[in-house]
């Protein structure tokens, strides 16, 4: 059955470690949206961080960010659906990650582009300072409407945000992810990206229905696009439920290690491989007998 619906995540995946789309994989990209294949970003950023390569690269999709807790037209800002974390888990979620000395950042205003919050960020989480620093920078001149630091994120927080996030040191963050899931239960849903040569984890705190694999499985319904139809890449634990629910699911060879030994899915080159654009052209360009690695 033919791919129509191409579900993509951003870092690690699509963008190279430079965080640009390589042109192997932009030229792939043009070419199979002239085929007909509809194209989404699935990621765990925020909207307003994702935005800028949904708009570059034309995609007409709404942009499925946060991990699934919002779904949003790149050009027209138009909200398609959102899942604001509940307020009471939210402060719960915040209590026990300050119990725990984790740095924290907030994400809301889901009718807009959208805003980064935090009030403090440790010395040595030297990657969530460059995160903050990147975002900033990113958005230019409108740098300081896109995030924003607070005295207090406990007062700034009386409303349902879109998610909250804690970042930090890759066994520091699994301890917090124990005591989340011990004190907050099914009433949150937690998702962990690790970058391990970096030691660096990023817990996104988000509503218990939000999800990649929600995502996808929405927008497929509204183009009228099969399970079978549709084709998931991706490079990390954020990205699981995305890849087992799509029909043909793709991990990249720089994926976190546990992705690999899931059977049913296939293995592309690396993100500075054009990982990407060697998955299009097996699956949907040329698609013939599959075996589990994907050649150059």
């Amino acid at each position: 059955m033919p791919i129509r619906l191409l579900a993509l995540d951003l870092d690690g995946t699509l963008l190279n470690s430079r965080g640009q789309v390589s042109e192997r994989n932009r030229r792939a990209l043009e070419e199979v949206r002239e085929r007909g294949v509809r194209v989404a970003i699935v990621t765990g950023r925020r909207f307003r961080d994702a935005r800028p390569t949904a708009l570059e690269l034309g995609l007409d999709v709404p942009v499925i960010a946060h991990n699934g807790a919002l779904t949003k037209h790149a050009r027209t800002l138009e909200t398609v659906a959102v899942l604001p974390l509940p307020l009471a888990a939210a402060r719960s979620a915040l209590e026990v990650g300050r119990a725990a000395g984790a740095d924290a950042l907030l994400s809301d205003d889901h009718e807009g582009l959208g805003v980064l919050v935090y009030d403090h960020l440790s010395g040595d989480n030297y990657a969530a300072q460059l995160y903050v620093n990147w975002s900033r920078r990113i958005h230019g001149e409108n740098g300081k409407e896109a995030v924003r630091q607070v005295p207090s994120l406990e007062e700034f927080l009386d409303h349902e945000p879109v998610h909250l996030a804690f970042s930090g040191g890759c066994a520091k963050m699994k301890a917090l992810e124990s005591v989340l899931l011990d004190e907050l239960g099914t009433g949150v849903k937690i998702f962990s990206t690790r970058y391990q040569k970096q030691d660096f984890t990023l817990l996104d705190i988000v509503h218990p229905e939000a999800s990649k694999g929600v995502g996808v499985a929405a927008a497929a319904a509204e183009l009228g696009v099969l399970r079978e139809e549709v084709m998931a890449v991706g490079d990390n634990l954020n990205d699981l439920e995305m890849l087992n629910y799509a029909g043909t699911g793709v991990v990249m060879e720089n994926a976190e290690a546990s992705l690999h030994e899931i059977d049913g899915l296939y293995v592309t080159g690396t993100n500075d491989e054009d990982g990407v654009a060697r998955a299009i052209e097996r699956f949907i360009f040329h698609p013939t007998e599959m075996t589990g690695t994907i050649s150059s």
